[in-house]
């Protein structure tokens, strides 16, 4: 293989993204230069950025919106589309395809969704921020899995699939609540006109229409904008044109790997020049039939995320941490972490979690619906409840959609770093304990 300068530049900074924890790091970089940035003499150029009106389109035909507004509804939305992916590929071939497998995971994160709202509401009940109780029941995937993945081989396999799954359920509640309880009115022609957008993109997946360009335009110009002006949050869009994906494939992997070994046999037969650089008609007819047919041979579903999730994962979140995570302290942090939104929100992230996740997986195995994987035990899971009380992206981002208050909303996002920071902290502590007990157990054995 030839490799130039540029290539083994992008080969290492390619490897180097690889490991899961650089999804959680930059997301604390964007949130540390956001408190920075907030807190600092140029705390006003923070604010004035991200409120400044951006349009698009042209006259006529244009959507004028604050930059912040903009990322929140438009780029969140393509987040929620890989949400959406994600969702429908363990349905269809995950750990959420069978009642079985789906059990325990789901039923762990209904419990890790109710416990924190009702802590939530114990603390707020009566007051006007008693509506914001949907911000606990949320966690965070990449920070959660990133972290998980530092404490190595404390974590089994089985937990950290458990916690996956768990948080892709968890998703999908957070995406009901916001869809069913953030809903400020509704526009029933606009809705109308959504729900013809979603008819055509399933009727198109019926009929075997594979292109993602047809999927995208009808999903952006129709789908969104629709849904957008209809009321319901526009993110919905992305995880409804998500379902629409295809995720059938045309050829067979026997079919494809026979025709793969006929086409690399040709082409290798073909050669006829001792050129280091280019390629003879033939062999360029055989590199078009195996990239067509590896189109075939792969779904839709399956393609979109692997080009997507880069996209989502570096970018967008990243933008999403800097735009909301920059709080004005001004010397309250104290005031502010005691306040009951805030505690609400901490109790039922760092405590609430564990004990919903804990306490509702241990009542799917006792009524033997489900069972623990031979290399899991309820430490583990206690570890996993530990670090899904890392809220972060999707628990601001229903913040921002249920307080209105910019005090109010100052104080929840301070719970929510808060306590995001502590289920980092004790889920990591936790799982060291566990690993060094290990060690101490396997040392007096030998």
């Amino acid at each position: 293989m030839i490799l130039t300068p540029a290539d083994r530049l992008i080969n290492q900074i390619t490897s180097f993204f690889r490991f899961p924890y650089v999804k959680g790091l930059l997301l604390l970089i964007m949130v540390l230069i956001a408190m920075v940035w907030a807190n600092s003499p140029y705390h006003e150029s923070y604010e004035h950025i991200f409120h400044l009106d951006f349009t698009i389109g042209f006259e006529g035909l244009a959507l004028t919106k604050p930059v912040n507004i903009w990322i929140n509804d438009g780029l969140m939305a393509v987040f929620f589309f890989l949400v959406g992916l994600e969702i429908k590929k363990e349905m269809i071939d995950g750990q959420l395809s069978t009642l079985p497998q789906a059990f325990l995971p789901v039923l762990a994160a209904i419990g890790g969704m109710v416990i924190p709202a009702l802590i939530y509401i114990g603390f707020n009940y009566g007051t006007e921020a008693q509506t914001a109780w949907g911000i606990p029941m949320a966690t965070d995937i990449a920070f959660a899995i990133g972290l998980l993945s530092l404490v190595g081989s404390a974590a089994s396999p089985k937990i950290k699939v458990f916690l996956t799954a768990l948080a892709t359920a968890d998703d999908l509640g957070a995406i009901l609540v916001i869809t069913i309880f953030l809903t400020p009115f509704i526009d029933v022609e606009s809705l109308i006109a959504g729900g013809i957008y979603l008819g055509i993109m399933t009727m198109a997946n019926y009929l075997g229409v594979r292109n993602s360009w047809f999927y995208t335009i009808i999903g952006i110009f129709g789908l969104w904008v629709a849904l957008l002006l209809s009321g319901i949050h526009a993110t919905l869009a992305g995880v409804l044109g998500a379902f629409t994906i295809p995720a059938r494939r045309k050829t067979t992997e026997m079919e494809y790997q026979e025709k793969l070994t006929i086409w690399v046999d040709e082409f290798h037969s073909s050669t006829d020049s001792d050129s280091m650089y280019l390629l003879n008609s033939h062999q360029e007819q055989i590199i078009t039939k195996i990239i067509v047919e590896s189109g075939r041979a792969s779904t839709p579903l399956q393609r979109i995320i692997y080009k997507i999730r880069p996209f989502v994962e570096f970018f967008i979140l990243p933008l999403f941490a800097l735009a909301n995570a920059g709080v004005r302290i001004e010397g309250k942090y104290l005031e502010m972490v005691t306040h009951p939104v805030s505690l609400g929100i901490i109790v039922g992230l760092v405590v609430g979690k564990l004990l919903g996740i804990t306490a509702f997986s241990y009542l799917g195995v006792k009524l033997r619906k489900s069972s623990l994987s031979d290399d899991t035990d309820w430490n583990q899971i206690i570890g996993a409840g530990l670090f899904a009380g890392i809220g972060f992206t999707m628990s601001l981002f229903i913040a921002e959609l249920a307080i209105k208050d910019e005090a109010t909303l100052a104080i929840a996002k301070v719970g929510i770093l808060t306590a995001s920071v502590l289920a980092a902290i004790l889920g990591l502590l936790w799982f060291w304990i566990m690993k060094k007990k290990v060690f101490i157990k396997s040392a007096h054995k030998q």
